[in-house]
């Protein structure tokens, strides 16, 4: 039988990273994960583990020797563009692996500096020479009830006038990353929105009765094209609402 590639995933204990990890472990891919920090002591999961830097670029020819895939979850907004660069070179030096790459809808219509910098991104996994998978998203649920969250100890939320959400479970985006993984590259896939389209009024009343906790929602509507964009709805994708956990099962189950 022929062996299964390494799948090499950065961004491996993040939001996404670890679902991911978890169902290419249970699919028994060969993982090898990346991080910056040594593995921790204890930690006896079946998968690799490497040490590298994509801010300082140390480590990754390493990492990424031998991986016939490598699916990029590692975000950071001031360091995203030139972080995955150095990825890609380190990944061309090592031949050719799949690289699999997961934006965010809207990063073409919404001129916000981290939607920039994912589109510019995008461009560099295309232009790379590498086979390349690219798959956008909507939000995750756990971002459209931050917003709330972080406002807890205010006696009222400020709620974004008009502005709409269609938050999607990251464990269906994982899974559907792990399927990419295993597949061959395919360029762009269709985009993966949630099964609903909510208002941020709606949203941030349904996290405020799930905590069970009562406040005043005021409507802030703030000026400029980021926010217009958002109004307009550049971030949503209901013509790809393919997921179907609803952002109120999440907030269920999150009380749980």
């Amino acid at each position: 039988m022929e062996q299964a590639e390494t799948i090499l995933v950065t961004g491996a204990t993040g939001t996404l990273g670890r679902p991911l990890v978890e169902r290419l472990v249970a699919a028994d891919a060969p993982v090898r994960v990346l991080s910056r920090r040594p593995r921790p002591a204890g930690d006896e999961r079946p998968y690799a583990w490497a040490v590298g830097d994509l801010k300082q670029g140390t480590g990754l020819d390493a990492a990424v020797a031998g991986a016939g895939v490598i699916v990029h979850c590692a975000t950071d907004a001031r360091n995203d563009t030139a972080a995955t660069r150095r990825l890609l070179a380190a990944a061309k030096r090592a031949g050719s692996p799949h690289f699999v790459y997961i934006s965010i809808v809207g990063v073409d219509r919404v001129p916000l500096p981290y939607y920039r910098s994912k589109l510019a991104i995008e461009r560099l996994v295309e232009d790379s020479g590498l086979p390349w998978t690219v798959l956008r998203t909507t939000q995750f649920h756990d971002l459209a009830a931050k917003v709330t969250d972080v406002q807890r100890r205010l006696p009222f939320v400020l709620v974004p006038g008009g502005l709409r959400i269609q938050p999607i479970e990251v464990t269906e985006v994982a899974e559907r990353l792990a399927e990419l993984a295993r597949g061959p590259a395919v360029g762009r896939v269709a985009d993966m929105g949630g099964p609903q389209v909510l208002g941020a009024r709606e949203t941030a009343a349904a996290v405020l009765r799930a905590a069970g906790r009562r406040r005043p929602l005021l409507p802030v509507r703030l000026p400029g094209r980021i926010y217009r964009a958002f109004r307009e709805g550049g971030h949503l994708a209901p013509e790809h609402a393919v997921g179907k956990v609803s952002f109120a099962e999440y907030l269920a189950a999150r009380r749980t």
